[in-house]
């Protein structure tokens, strides 16, 4: 024994599993000593990007580094800011229309102040305009992850809650042991989905016009831009292939040994008929190597963990005290954040300031117009996200054959497919007024598809068996259970689908195709010509009035919504 930990009698055996375990993390060592070379480069605002497809694998790992980077930093802020929201009642008022702020950004109201301030900061390597990129890309990941979590964590049953409080656990054992657990379904599939959501302006975040500068970074991002606007049809083949590859291998890889390990999760009183398996996870778990890798570190992290939250229940007295320093701290983070928050609106004043009274009438139909675009883009994906999702997660037989294709197609990055889809609609003489609508679907369907998903594999196997004693029929139980259960998770993919059809409403109005530039009436066609020209002042204006659109719609009917689904259909 050694600090309570026991050595093992046994040998450690290696299997051909650890052997290839090994050839992978070399292999990853050497593409992440390629990426730490284009980082640490001479900074090249404009790299010329070659449509030689031998070089769409490096690309390609290029892209995906900074997806999963970007997914990393969304993770971490989603559960730091949706337990903070959620378990903060003073803090909820701020951050939750704050972040319903955030999220009616589009890419492209981040994009100058990213790009400036980060290529300012590193002016002499591409740190600068790599970070700018990723910062971009979890712009499109992290919302949706957060309204997710918070909203598992503000509808989690009250017997739930009573058993924290049963075993007096403290707040991070409550968190470890009940908390994330019940979030962990829906988070999982959101951060699929929000996987999807950050390819969706990969071409943007890879690729981007700011006045005169045009900034590149290697990536199939950049690679499909400029096949675009060459018209280059072969090399637009290459980058559709080369995404495929790399979302099936991240699907193989990452996303379904992730849902079959959250299986366990599952709240149910019987035991499950179907198991979600992974060759890559029973491969894992037969690694001699990975499981004294993690005995050892699962020994030092509960020995740490034991010391920084002890068991033993604290005293009240000494709870009291520990708090009044947190406390002074949050309220020093609460007026820093009042000192920039009114500093930026003075500077945003001033900006304002050039538009006129005719352009901020225009920019208020422009708004009226898009939002109409998202509330049918969010309506039409209903009609068929619901029973589609209903049907895929009540059945295990579906869900494993379905849920690689769809996050395989949730995963691509739509604007690829904008091309074909416009030649269509030239094709039968739809212009893009109407058009922009059925290109807003192609991005966000998916993530009501996948709320919903998510809703019915969470739904307990015993209240399915109970309407089958019941002998109640199709319609009896989508009536009294089935939507019910999946209401919650439906308001959720409600939120974040609008909140993506906003984002995508700024390449979903304005498209450019072999030279020739096609744009709707609407509020996302004005802010990408805006920053194409560099008005700054007409690009404040436009975000800042769909940020308006978006809260004030969020406040009067989403919120609505989920204090219904709160209060009536949790489980």
């Amino acid at each position: 024994m050694w600090g309570g930990f026991a050595i093992p009698h046994k040998p450690i055996r290696f299997r051909w599993i650890d052997f290839l375990l090994v050839l992978g993390i070399a292999g990853l060592f050497y593409g992440l000593v390629s990426v730490e070379r284009e980082w640490t480069g001479v900074w090249q605002p404009t790299v010329e990007i070659d449509l030689n497809p031998w070089l769409l694998p490096k690309y390609t790992f290029f892209s995906m580094i900074r997806g999963i980077i970007a997914y990393g930093l969304s993770l971490t802020f989603t559960l730091v800011y949706g337990y903070w929201a959620a378990k903060d009642k003073i803090a909820e008022k701020v951050l939750i229309p704050l972040l319903d702020i955030l999220q009616s950004i589009p890419v492209l109201g981040f994009m100058p102040g990213l790009v400036l301030a980060f290529v300012g900061l590193f002016h002499q390597s591409n740190i600068g305009l790599e970070l700018a990129a990723i910062i971009m890309i979890f712009t499109g990941q992290v919302w949706n992850m957060t309204f997710s979590f918070y909203h598992s964590l503000r509808a989690m049953p009250v017997d739930m809650r009573q058993v924290s409080c049963a075993f007096r656990f403290n707040w991070w054992q409550t968190l470890n042991w009940v908390e994330a657990p019940y979030a962990a379904i829906g988070l999982i599939w959101n951060s699929m989905m929000s996987m999807a959501g950050g390819w969706f302006f990969l071409m943007i975040s890879e690729a981007f016009v700011l006045g005169n500068n045009d900034f590149r970074l290697p990536g199939v991002g950049s690679y499909m831009s400029v096949a675009v606007n060459q018209g280059d049809i072969p090399a637009m083949v290459y980058a559709i292939t080369a995404m495929i590859i790399m979302i099936v291998f991240l699907d193989m890889f990452l996303w379904r040994p992730v849902v079959a390990w959250s299986k366990k999760f599952k709240i149910e009183e019987t035991g499950t008929q179907f198991e979600t398996t992974s060759f890559f996870l029973n491969w894992l778990r037969r690694s001699g190597l990975l499981q004294n890798i993690s005995s050892i570190t699962g020994f030092f992290m509960e020995y740490g963990l034991n010391h920084v939250f002890p068991k033993k229940k604290v005293p009240t007295e000494e709870i009291g005290k520990m708090r009044i320093p947190f406390r002074i701290f949050i309220w020093i983070i609460y007026a820093a954040f009042l000192c920039l928050f009114g500093y930026g609106c003075w500077k945003l004043y001033h900006m304002l300031q050039a538009l006129t009274l005719s352009r901020w009438q225009q920019i208020s139909w422009c708004g009226c117009l898009t939002l109409f675009r998202v509330l049918s883009a969010v309506g039409i994906g209903t009609l068929w996200a619901l029973p589609a999702g209903l049907a895929i997660g009540l059945s295990p037989r579906l869900s494993r054959i379905f849920q690689p294709v769809i996050q395989i197609v949730a995963s691509f990055p739509a604007p690829m497919l904008f091309v074909p889809v416009i030649v269509f609609l030239q094709t039968v003489d739809i212009g893009l007024d109407f058009g922009s609508t059925v290109l807003m679907l192609l991005g966000t369907q998916w993530y009501i598809l996948f709320n919903v998903i998510a809703g019915a594999m969470s739904i307990p196997s015993d209240l399915r068996e109970a309407s089958r004693l019941f002998e109640m029929n199709v319609w009896q139980r989508l009536k009294n259970l089935y939507i019910p259960a999946v209401f919650p998770f439906l308001v959720t993919g409600w939120v974040t689908a609008a909140g993506g059809a906003w984002n995508a409403s700024i390449v979903a109005e304005y498209v450019v195709f072999r030279g020739h530039t096609l744009a709707a009436h609407g509020l996302g066609a004005m802010i990408s010509q805006a920053a194409e020209k560099a008005d700054f002042a007409l690009l404040a204006g436009a975000v800042l009035s769909m940020s308006a659109f978006v809260v004030v719609f969020n406040r009067i009917v989403w919120r609505s919504l989920y204090s219904v689904a709160q209060r009536k259909y949790t489980l």
